[in-house]
């Protein structure tokens, strides 16, 4: 790997960590973007021609740290309070040296600030994949069908509410979680599934944000032990990452579910995700929608081949997940598996009544579905028009190039 990439591999892994920390450092959004920027500058002159620091993170909080102190004295406005503003950043100081672990908390700390109950669930969602994930401002506009400058204006009052309401920026305590847990749950699965599939981009993962929910889950299921919510969500990126080293080609192509070297499939996290899956599913009380996710999941991790797969009982169990958890992207996900027991038809009459209710207008996953049961129906003309609809709806490369090979072979 060249410099210039390895530099660009560790601003990715380890910008979102880096944020979360200063964030807590400085006490505000909006600082701790433009320090860390700042800091990545500085980063990007210097790493090239001198060897790179043991904790890249350390060293972009330290440097970024030094910064943000820098723009507060150059700022009027801060006077006021400019001296204990900097006390405090002095005393919260990070030295290169320190190990990652003192580190680690500040992304759950970030995450249930984001997820405070005074902002509203979109609000929540979008300031994670911002601040979290690390997506663009015009990325997560795309992801809510809203203008680019719309979203900008969203992300700017979610931050000053936080600013002006006081909200701290703090794992709570017990009984201040629970109206934050399914929040935080959701923006968890959130920054799992951006790692899983990108967005947007070159490249079809993002292994550094997969890693990272999952260790959240870890957090999360020791700081409040026995929920069915939060093993089924471990569990359940356990098993979806599990796959990881079998879902693309040394190229960077897509390999689907049916052609992939299960051989690949890493069985240890496949055993630690049935596990908890077993324990999720065993807690008394409703049927929790993410431990029911992770027992479809679980039936494709078992199967030692797709032809060996248990559709019927994968069908069965997006029928359940509808009954608690209804979506029209569950509906979506059911009716491919229903193509898988009753066949493409039936499917395709489940999905063309998806898609005539608008509750997908804008899913880019929708033409896909309907492009590859049209294909396997035999119905090339429209099953092309469908993988053209498909192509013009996504931002990610590995897809682009799945669906002009599908095109390819279509012959028309």
């Amino acid at each position: 790997m060249t410099p210039s990439a390895e530099i660009d591999r560790i601003f990715r892994d380890e910008a979102g960590r880096a944020l979360a920390t200063l964030i807590r450092l400085v006490g505000d959004f909006d600082l701790a973007e433009e320090a860390l920027q700042d800091a990545f500058a500085v980063a990007l002159a210097r790493w090239p021609a001198c060897e790179m620091p043991d904790n890249p993170r350390a060293w972009l909080v330290n440097v970024a740290r030094n910064k943000a102190i820098d723009r507060i004295r150059r700022q009027a406005t801060f006077r006021g309070k400019q001296q204990q503003l900097v006390h405090e950043l002095e005393l919260d100081a990070r030295a290169d040296d320190d190990p990652p672990a003192m580190l680690d908390d500040d992304m759950l700390r970030l995450i249930f600030t984001c997820c405070h109950p005074a902002l509203a669930a979109e609000v929540q969602v979008a300031l994670t994949l911002r601040t979290v994930c690390g997506l663009s401002t015009a990325q997560v506009a795309r992801a809510f069908l809203v203008g680019e400058e719309a979203m900008a204006q969203r992300l700017v009052r979610a931050r000053q509410k936080i600013r002006l309401a006081g909200i701290p920026y703090e794992v709570p305590e017990r009984d201040a979680l629970e109206p934050r847990l399914n929040g935080a749950l959701a923006v968890i699965y959130l920054v799992f599934t951006e790692g899983y599939v990108a967005t947007s981009g070159a490249d079809l993962m993002r292994p550094d944000l997969a890693v990272e929910a999952i260790r959240l889950g870890r957090l999360l299921d020791r700081l409040i032990p026995g929920r069915a919510e939060i093993k089924g969500l471990l569990a359940l990126m356990l098993l979806h990452d599990a796959r990881r080293a079998g879902r693309e080609t040394g190229a960077g192509d897509i390999v689907l579910l049916e052609e992939q070297d299960r051989a690949l499939w890493d069985r240890a996290q496949i055993e630690e995700g049935l596990g908890l899956v077993e324990a999720a599913l065993r807690v008394p009380g409703r049927p929790q929608p993410y431990a029911v996710q992770a027992a479809i999941a679980a039936l494709h991790a078992r199967a030692p081949g797709w032809a060996q797969t248990d559709w019927p009982q994968i069908a069965g169990l997006y029928e359940v997940l509808l009954r608690i958890s209804p979506s029209p992207v569950i509906e979506l996900n059911h009716a491919a598996a229903v193509s898988m027991v009753d066949g493409p038809a039936r499917a395709l009459d489940l999905v063309n009544a998806i898609a005539a209710r608008g509750g997908l207008d804008g899913y880019e996953l929708l033409p896909a579905v309907r492009a590859d049961l049209l294909r396997r129906l035999g119905r090339t003309q429209e099953a092309r028009q469908a993988y053209v609809a498909a192509t013009a709806a996504t931002q990610l490369e590995p897809l682009r190039r799945l669906y002009a090979r599908r095109l390819a072979e279509l012959g028309v």
